[in-house]
């Protein structure tokens, strides 16, 4: 089909814009990158809560914990273990958890309910501990074996009160539950289909649980590093007592086993990343110790 110059069809153009409306749109995008910055949030960066932690409920976890804790507690007294509550350490350990329990809430609104307490064991082992829904342990020997100071067990406390903040037991249990769920009904097929022996898949099942574990346990490790640093930093603590704590535990843990054999980052490794991620917390820590 042919159309003659004789035709009333017309040539339509389009109006161009105004050229005044580049710079206002680059305006507009320029004011609402700095709006985004200056609400963007401060501190470490952790990304969010493991998806795997959903599959087990939160409250199934907690009340578990607190019975534990209970039970701990009981014979941790029928042994005399116990530490009370006007021990001077107690009441240092108490005095630091009022400090950063108030910047936990942010990470968890679960925490907000939490009955948190604080408790000291009479033991030699290096060890604390923070279990879901804010029931806190600390032993003995990590105080007198590290001699910690005020900042120090804030790094640890910190860190252990992470690990109930980030629902990292929460998670592994999800883990574990599709792990082995996974691995079983793998293991039914094959028994099926080829006559394995089902106790064989069984037991690869296990050691595919104990695999899974052992790569996230290094992930929550670090993790539960940072949140910690910066729960710290926020009560007032000096972030940089995590570089002096590592290097503590390092002297205190010679001959412990490579960083791939264990669920825990080597102290060269924690130490690197600590350093790394004390310019997103010092702010944090000037500004707490202005107040």
């Amino acid at each position: 089909m042919k159309f003659d110059s004789g035709s009333d069809c017309q040539h339509r153009v389009t109006p161009k814009r105004p050229v005044w409306w580049m710079p206002l749109m680059a305006l507009t995008f320029s004011l609402f990158a700095i709006a985004q910055d200056a609400y963007a949030r401060e501190g470490v960066d952790v990304g969010n809560t493991s998806s795997f932690a959903k599959l087990v409920p939160a409250e199934q976890v907690e009340r578990s914990a607190a019975q534990q804790y209970l039970q701990m507690l009981t014979q941790a007294d029928s042994k005399r273990a116990l530490a009370p509550k006007d021990n001077a350490q107690v009441q240092r350990l108490r005095a630091i958890a009022q400090k950063i329990i108030p910047f936990a809430l942010e990470w968890n609104p679960r925490a907000r309910n939490w009955q948190w307490e604080v408790n000291l064991i009479g033991s030699s082992q290096i060890n604390a501990y923070c279990m879901p829904g804010g029931k806190i342990a600390f032993y003995t020997g990590i105080l007198q074996q590290l001699q910690l100071t005020d900042d120090e067990v804030a790094m640890v406390m910190g860190h252990e009160i992470a690990h109930a903040l980030r629902e990292h037991a929460r998670e592994r249990m999800g883990k574990s539950a599709v792990t082995h769920g996974a691995a079983r009904i793998g293991g039914a097929l094959a028994a099926s289909f080829f006559g394995i022996d089902p106790r064989l898949t069984d037991g690869i099942a296990s050691g595919g649980a104990n695999l899974l574990t052992l790569e996230f346990g290094r992930e929550d490790e670090s993790e539960a590093d940072l949140v910690g640093m910066e729960l710290a930093a926020r009560a007032g603590f000096d972030p940089r007592a995590g570089v002096t704590l590592w290097q503590k535990m390092g002297a205190a843990s010679k001959g412990a086993p490579p960083q791939w054999l264990s669920t825990h980052p080597s102290g060269k490794t924690r130490i690197a990343e600590i350093q790394a991620n004390l310019p997103k917390v010092m702010p944090l820590y000037e500004r707490a110790r202005a107040r």
